[in-house]
């Protein structure tokens, strides 16, 4: 039945005007039919468009309340982290912020870790700080049973936030929630990894597949469109679980510590690693049609020094939990009542430390002063001296400690004591009537024992670096060698990101072998495409069944542990680094310009 006569009824010759018209429909009639029309458009376009929804997410952060102490980017901390999310929820109030687990103290990758007690009290604000911060999810990983299951438990009991985890048995703890945000229904679920039954016997723990299974589908059966898995697992456990069960939208890899990718792809689940100790914020855009990710950006926010820190927070911080955390130029902190509310910091003039840095005049690789500041932060009455190679007095100290490679940092035997030095022992080693900081910490810039090869240049390189494609790019013309980032652990080569670089890494060098004259095209065309599984597509028209026969047998193994052994002699574990004229090492952040290349190359 029709509400309103059609416009068509009309006669067109009608001089009935717009008043009447409406007089004889009706006002009413009118305005229920408009609001009908405007219900039918309105339902109709919110079925077409993609509902948009910000994922925020953390992991592995080790309950790092401070920003870290770093020569570069002291980053971090849990009152920058507030703010932000504050900041955030002021734009967008409907946000989903989960953590994929190991946010307790101490273990083998806390840094701050002291003693039991402190631990456990830093442990506690950070679940304080947590629940300030309104998480809607957090995984129980293994860190979580440091201080035992009584510790977790009775923290649980006291915190509003909710613990999950599908494959651990307790009552304090579920399997997953089901949270709206943005107008999407997620279910979100939590995995423990295996190292947790190892620290606590008796934990009832079971494989995570098949419980991982059963919750997807109760969650889909109670109306959850979107899946999120938090992870601890590491990324090579995490990309069988996917193969193994479907319907994982979304992934959390809290265990990846080399990342060199905050998203990667593995079939259609989005995989996204959150940073270490908490010194960035994961933020993920979602586009979500018909209960699909369509689409994800995912970034990483830094948490620096401009971004003012959340009084809420600072309220429950003690001023420190350790002399590290009092920080005052030229002076030495020292933290008294450390880790209660009433913790404050004592500062004493620093005594005088004096260090002697040799580098090259006008390095444009060298970061000596970088290097002197990190050194200044752990002795605040340092003094240092700069001397140029290859300058008499440098020289005479290159030859007398033999020293292999500048910039070189001595410090003066008067630092042993002091207070931070016994933080650093492990990092120096006695050269004459100095303590030299070790090559692995302060990096090199150049090896004065190598031969000098003019125009070689060597690029060690991850194909599964963002950057890949740029980088080779830039470089192409310049006819690099190129090595993998890889290493050799007794008889298994392992990469930065898992199984997966390994298998390309091991049809690159085939390929190089087989057919060298495509070898640059190929990597330049995998590294452009690296989630995509097709790889053959890169050497159409060659025989891609020798490449699998040489990648997957011993000769690709060979081949592989020949590309990397340079690797292994310098030390090289991250990328992309460039050794230029076999002497000169430098590494890049993103894509090195050509004209940069030029500036270094005429140095």
């Amino acid at each position: 039945m029709n509400l309103a006569p059609s416009f068509n009824s009309l006669p067109h010759t009608s001089k009935i005007s717009n008043y009447e018209y409406f007089r004889r429909c009706g006002v009413k009639k009118i305005l229920i039919f408009g609001l009908l029309v405007s219900v039918f458009w309105f339902l109709n376009c919110a079925a077409a468009f993609a509902k948009e929804v910000t994922l925020l997410y953390t992991g592995e952060t080790h309950a790092m309340l401070y920003p870290c102490h770093c020569p570069i980017e002291p980053d971090g901390g849990v009152a920058r982290r507030a703010a932000l999310i504050k900041q955030l929820r002021k734009t967008n109030p409907d946000i989903l912020l989960l953590d994929s687990g190991n946010f307790f103290s101490s273990g083998l990758l806390d840094q701050n870790t002291q003693n039991t007690q402190l631990d456990m009290r830093r442990a506690a604000i950070n679940l304080r700080a947590m629940e300030l911060m309104q998480y809607d999810a957090v995984n129980i990983s293994d860190d979580e049973f440091n201080f035992g299951e009584g510790f977790l438990e009775e923290n649980i009991g006291k915190s509003k936030l909710r613990f999950i985890s599908v494959n651990l048995k307790s009552d304090k703890i579920s399997p997953y929630i089901i949270h709206d945000a943005g107008g999407v229904s997620f279910g979100i679920i939590g995995l423990t990894n295996a190292k947790a039954k190892e620290k606590l016997q008796g934990l009832k723990f079971t494989e995570p597949v098949i419980p991982l299974k059963d919750s997807i589908a109760s969650l889909k059966k109670s109306g959850a469109s979107v899946i999120i898995v938090l992870s601890n697992l590491g990324e090579e456990e995490d990309l069988k679980l996917i193969n193994a069960v479907s319907g994982i939208d979304i992934l959390i890899d809290g265990h990846n510590h080399l990342q060199q990718e905050s998203l990667v792809k593995s079939g259609s689940t989005v995989i996204l690693k959150p940073a270490w100790q908490g010194r960035m914020l994961g933020k993920a855009a979602l586009s979500i049609e018909d209960g699909r990710v369509v689409n994800c950006k995912a970034e990483e926010i830094r948490l620096s020094d401009k971004i003012n820190d959340d009084p809420g927070i600072i309220s429950i911080l003690p001023r420190c939990f350790s002399d590290g955390d009092c920080k005052k130029k030229g002076f030495a902190g020292s933290c008294q009542n450390a880790g209660n509310i009433g913790a404050r910091c004592l500062f004493n003039e620093a005594a005088k430390v004096n260090l002697t840095v040799i580098t090259f005049k006008n390095c444009l690789t060298c970061n000596a002063e970088k290097v002197s500041d990190f050194l200044k932060e752990q002795f605040p009455g340092l003094k240092a001296v700069y001397l140029y190679y290859p300058e008499k007095k440098a020289a005479r100290l290159v030859e007398e400690l033999n020293i292999s490679g500048l910039p070189a940092y001595l410090l003066g035997k008067e630092v042993d004591r002091e207070r931070g030095f016994s933080n650093l022992k492990d990092k120096l080693e006695e050269k004459g009537g100095f303590y030299m900081l070790k090559y692995e910490v302060s990096g090199v810039s150049w090896f004065l024992n190598r031969k000098k090869v003019n125009g070689r240049l060597d690029l060690f390189l991850s194909l599964y670096d963002k950057n890949a494609f740029g980088i080779l790019e830039a470089i192409r013309e310049l006819d690099p060698r190129i090595h993998f980032l890889a290493i050799q652990q007794g008889d298994k080569i392992d990469t930065p990101t898992g199984i997966l670089e390994t298998e390309d890494d091991l049809r690159a060098v085939c390929v190089q072998k087989y057919y060298p004259n495509v070898f640059s095209d190929y990597l330049s065309c995998r590294a452009k495409n690296i989630n995509s599984s097709w790889w053959d597509d890169c050497l159409k028209g060659l025989d891609t069944e020798k490449i699998k026969a040489c990648a997957r047998g011993g000769e690709g193994e060979s081949l592989l542990k020949e590309n990397i052994a340079l690797n292994s002699e310098l030390k090289i574990m991250f990328g992309p680094t460039y050794l230029l004229n076999n002497q000169e090492i430098f590494g890049s952040k993103g894509v090195l310009a050509k004209e940069d290349f030029k500036k270094i190359l005429k140095k």
